[in-house]
């Protein structure tokens, strides 16, 4: 019998943040000698649950690279403002992959749910405003889906 690597008897528990709804400027796309660059800026975003609700402010952006894998690799970063006027800051990183019938929905402009493809980026949330330090140590996994032109998260905070 062997040992295991890591004696941690545990399964996580997901418990719904909150949902994010953003909406992108016009995308700019270029090659670079590391892959094509995706850089979506932000226009203007709503995010919403039960502790926590507030507009995604311009200013942000995707930057997206996308590999010769055929893997978008996700670079977000965005201040949300509360409704109750907290700033918060939030980083996402993440990976998204479609199959050639959803990448031609996409580029078509369509919107792709996040079970016809693979979609998921993790969230992170930084402020000093003490209503929402709390925010500072969680840890998330989203679900992501996407069009040309939006992005909506399903946000859930890992136990």
């Amino acid at each position: 019998m062997t040992t295991p690597l890591v004696d941690i008897d545990a399964t996580p528990r997901l418990e719904h943040l909150l949902d994010i709804r953003i909406e992108f400027d016009p995308v700019q796309i270029f090659d670079t000698p590391v892959g094509r660059r995706l850089t979506y800026p932000i226009r203007r975003g709503r995010c919403e649950g039960p502790r926590i609700a507030g507009d995604v402010l311009p200013g942000g952006g995707d930057w997206i690279l996308f590999g010769t894998d055929g893997v978008a690799r996700l670079d977000v970063r965005a201040t949300v403002r509360t409704d109750d006027g907290a700033h918060i800051h939030l980083t996402s990183t993440g990976r998204v992959w479609m199959d050639d019938a959803a990448a031609t929905r996409f580029a078509a402009g369509e919107l792709i749910r996040h079970d016809q493809m693979s979609a998921h980026s993790t969230p992170l949330f930084d402020t000093d405003d003490a209503r929402y330090r709390w925010l500072n140590s969680v840890h998330t996994v989203a679900l992501n889906q996407a069009s040309l032109t939006q992005v909506h998260y399903r946000v859930f905070a890992v136990h």
